[in-house]
């Protein structure tokens, strides 16, 4: 983690090791709008790729033609419900998380920041009592 800490363009997720890109500098209006296929693409690949597994095992587990999955991961190509649904079963990834992944990829392109990142700007009252406690 301290590699993900020396790079604040990238912060792996701790619980499926796919990244989630991290640029907390608002982008200007010239800046290249996100692409939900895109974003997506990107997710299916580093979960594959993580996986150590080929297109052609994917996409036979998938049962899709290997060149189409391959246009799904470079984002040339709309992934149907079905498709998706089917892709992440091969890759046993719950359709939720891969989802969850591109969403977040979403909010960092658009210079938001995803609500688990978000630093609250009141101390819990319960925290606060906590740490009154072992001082007293």
């Amino acid at each position: 983690m301290a590699s993900a800490a020396l790079n604040p363009m990238m912060n792996m997720e701790l619980r499926t090791g796919v990244s989630r890109k991290v640029d907390l500098a608002p982008k200007s209006e010239h800046s290249e709008q996100a692409l939900l296929r895109r974003e997506l693409g990107e997710v299916l690949r580093e979960y594959r790729q993580r996986q150590g597994r080929t297109l052609r095992e994917v996409s036979s587990d998938a049962r899709v033609s290997l060149g189409y999955l391959s246009e799904v991961e470079r984002g040339q190509k709309e992934a149907s419900s079905e498709l998706l649904s089917s892709i992440c079963r091969a890759l046993n990834v719950p359709l939720s998380h891969v989802l969850r992944l591109v969403a977040d990829r979403v909010d960092f392109a658009e210079g938001r920041i995803p609500p688990h990142l978000r630093v609250p700007n009141t101390i819990p009252d319960e925290l606060v009592r906590a740490e009154m406690a072992k001082i007293a």
